[in-house]
Parts: structure tokens; sequence; C-alpha cells
């Protein structure tokens, strides 16, 4: 793994004079989590405004540069941040910046085939543990051969969406249109190749946009060009060295293994750069006739595997929830902290039309368990309190084991919500995996605790039937 700084190395670069400006209490609680890349070096105000900082700046940045640069497609709240890679494995730290996928458009729709489709891919979404999942961007692809065709088309997309674009083309005339039509949006260039790098390079410089160097099956190639392309000037780079589907998805595995391992474990500083993957490309085998979702099928495994094995941004063209739901999952699952549990904030939950005898019932903020439970209680349509008691982000069961749940924990929560001054009983409902803490937390509380539910899926039935309130 290559050498993260710590923060004692970067606390000299900062301007030490503790403003608080960041929001941390010091300089050194800032350094301690830019060292975690845990916050921003923007976050540093000072740091960037004043000229005095300015060599400071200069080394800072170098040293706290992640092993694969990041690189911003789009302007704004919908900019896409792909890259910033720390560590080849997820448990040697956490992954940072979660893969980015974007959706095709080709440019060959109409206006208003291209407003359904940009607005269906904003529409896409599922509320996951409390996360909206979302697509990221749009790929436009030149479809038509034509410039101004492909030109016109971004405009329009430029024109009534704010997501992210990458413009897709090998001639370098459509995307030097383009990009003239939308520079202002930094969309993603794609591509550069072996024969067309001299003219894709001068349009990314002169827009200063993000480009991508294609170079498909051939990792000496790629170095080629991605240092051939630094050498001329262009700032931002991604790589795709192709994807290849079904028997040659090994190989695509493999090569987007050795960039990431190169970057990351040999510190090549040339190949530190954010990897697209293409699971698009499996269409280019679909024969007429055959089932489309066998090719989505494809696609999925396709985009999957590369979302596992270190691609920073995917484009696809299935927009079917049953294809994109599994992806989303992935890529929310392997993008949490291994060594923070996914957690809400703790407190007291109001639910239907609450009063003076509405039922309370606890629970612990792990946000699985909460979000869980807090869907039990809306589909029952009933009315209740629940007490989130804060156990680090454990379960009700790991957190009994692991003294993360106490009798005195949930006394303490139930005073601190105030929930005696809103109801006029002093029955508390525990969660049935806490049973064994029941007595405990009567004595610690002056509660009544009366165990509910193995499984929170039964808790509408117990709450309707009355059962917490009986004698």
């Amino acid at each position: 793994m290559a050498k993260l700084p710590g923060p004692l190395e970067i606390y000299p670069l900062l301007p030490g004079t503790n403003c608080k400006e960041c929001g941390e209490a010091n300089c050194m609680a800032y350094a301690t989590k830019l060292a975690e890349h845990t916050v921003k070096m923007r976050a540093c105000t000072p740091l960037l405004l004043e000229a005095k900082y300015a060599k400071k700046l200069a080394k800072l940045e170098v040293l706290v540069r992640p092993p694969v640069r990041e690189v911003v497609v789009g302007v704004g709240d919908k900019a896409a941040s792909i890259g910033g890679k720390l560590v080849l494995y997820r448990h040697d730290l956490r992954y940072t910046n979660e893969t980015s996928l974007f959706v095709d458009i080709p440019d060959t729709l109409d206006n208003e085939g291209i407003s359904k489709r940009v607005k269906t891919i904003e529409d896409w979404t599922y509320v996951y543990i409390g996360q909206n999942l979302r697509l990221d961007g749009i790929a436009l692809r030149g479809v038509s051969k034509d410039p101004q065709t492909f030109a016109k088309a971004a405009k329009h997309i430029a024109g009534i969406t704010d997501w992210p674009i990458a413009l897709c083309s090998l001639d370098p005339k459509m995307l030097s249109t383009a990009a003239n039509t939308i520079s202002d949006k930094r969309p993603l260039l794609y591509a550069a190749t072996m024969d067309t790098w001299a003219e894709v390079s001068e349009i990314a410089i002169r827009h200063n946009l993000p480009l991508v160097a294609y170079a498909p099956g051939n990792l000496d190639n790629v170095a080629t060009l991605v240092n051939t392309l630094r050498a001329v000037g262009v700032g931002d780079i991604v790589i795709d060295p192709g994807t290849a589907s079904r028997a040659g998805l090994g190989s695509t595995i493999d090569n987007f293994t050795q960039l990431r391992r190169a970057s990351t474990v040999n510190d090549d500083e040339s190949l530190g750069y954010p990897i697209m993957g293409t699971p698009i490309s499996v269409w280019a085998n679909h024969k007429e006739g055959e089932a489309a979702y066998l090719t989505q099928w494809d696609e999925v495994l396709t985009a999957a595997a590369q979302i596992v094995r270190y691609s920073d941004i995917v484009i696809i063209h299935s927009l079917d929830m049953w294809t994109n739901l599994p992806l989303t999952f992935l890529r929310n699952n392997l993008y949490t902290d291994p060594v923070k549990p996914v957690a809400v904030e703790a407190g007291l939950k109001e639910y239907g039309n609450v009063g003076p005898d509405s039922p309370v019932m606890y629970t612990t903020n792990f946000a699985l368990t909460f979000f869980t439970v807090e869907s039990d209680i809306k589909q029952g349509n009933v009315d209740a309190y629940l007490v989130v008691v804060d156990t680090e982000g454990m379960s009700v069961q790991s957190a009994v084991a692991g003294r993360k749940l106490t009798a005195e924990k949930v006394a303490e929560t139930l005073e601190e919500v105030g929930i005696a001054d809103k109801v006029n009983h002093r029955i508390l409902i525990s969660p049935g995996m806490a049973a064994r803490i029941s007595g405990e937390t009567e004595e610690a509380s002056g509660w009544t605790v009366k165990v509910g539910t193995q499984d929170s899926s039964g808790i509408p039935k117990y709450l309707q039937e009355g059962k917490w309130n009986e004698e």
C-alpha cells in the first residue's frame, strides 16, 4: 500500500492559527481528519485564500494527493467526483468516491426523446436504509456520426439538466463541436486514442476538460497514451483499458486490477488515474431477435465485476429497475466504511398522530435496524413513539451482547428525550432481542417494560391488538 501521510506530517503545512473555519477545534484536529481523508483540503479557507500560505498549500497538495487522482466531471452540486482512491483493499482503510453510474443517450433521438430519457435517468431512485440510491450522469453517444447533430443533442441536454455529461465519440471533430457548445458544463471527453491523441488533447487543454485515454486490451499502450497526454499538458485524465464481455471479461478485470495495483501498491504516479468501465459494450454483441433481457443480464454481470474491481465510472444502457437495483446495492455496500457501522441519529421519533396514550418503543441506531422498524410501524399505520438509543451503530442483539445496549443506557436516553412529559403512562416496549435486560431496565428507568416481538414485522399486529397495554 502506498504510504499515506500522518497528522504530524500535515500539521506543519497548515496555518496553525486554530481559527476553526474548517469546523474543527484546532489545526491538529483538522490535520488528523485530513490524514484520514474524512475532510477536504478546501475546508481550510485561509490556506486556500491567503497568499502567504501559497508555498504551504503547494506542498500540502502533493503530500495529501491520493494515489489515484480525483477527477471532477460536471459543475455544481450534481458534479461527479471520480477517482480519489487511497487503497487497493477496502479493509486497509476505506473506499472513497463511489463508482459513478452514467447512462447513455444516443444523439439520434429527437429533442422529445432525449428529454424523456433524461427525465427517466434523473427520476430513477430507490430508498435503501434511509439513503436514496441514484444514478449519476449522462453519456451522450455520437451514433449519428455527424458533428452538428452531436453538438445539438449536447446543447439540448445541457439546457434541461444540471447532471454531469460525458461526450462519447472517437471522432475528434464531433468532440470539438460539442465541447465548443457545452464547455461551461465541464463534460468528460471520450476519448483520445493512440491515433487521435494530438487532436483530442488539444480540445481538452483548450477548454480545460477531463479526458479519457482509450487503449483497449494493452496496458503498455495505456501507459504510453497516458504519459503522452500528461506530457502535452492534459491535467485530468481517466483511463479506459477496454471492456470485453463473456469470454473476455476475465482479462478485462485483470487489466483493471493491474492498473489499480500499480497506483496504490507500486506507487506508479503515471497510472494513478480513475478507471472507466463500459459495460454498455456488451450490446455490440446483441443479436437481432435475441431477447433483450439476456444482454441486459450480461451488462449487469459486467458492471458488477467492474464495480468490485476498481472502476471509478461505468457507462451502462439499461434503465430497468431489476438491472440497476443490484448495481446500486452493490456499490452502496462496497463504499461504506468497514470500521464505521451505518448509523442514524439517536433521539425520539414520532409516527402518526401521537398523543399521551400512544405506545412507546425503543430500538438501536443501527441504520438497517432502525429503518426496518420504521417501515413496519408505517406499514401498520399505527401511532407510536420510538426512542432510538445510541449503540454506536450496532444492531439490538449485537449491542446487548457487546454491552452497548444496557439498562442504564436505555434509562438515560428516556430521560434525555423527555418522553415522560409526552405520555401519561410508563410502559416501554422492548425489542424481543433485548428481553434479557428488561428486568434491569425496569429497575434503572422506573418504567414497566413489555417485551415486544422478536421480529419487527410483528410490530403492527402487536400494537393494533393493544397487547402492550394489557395488565
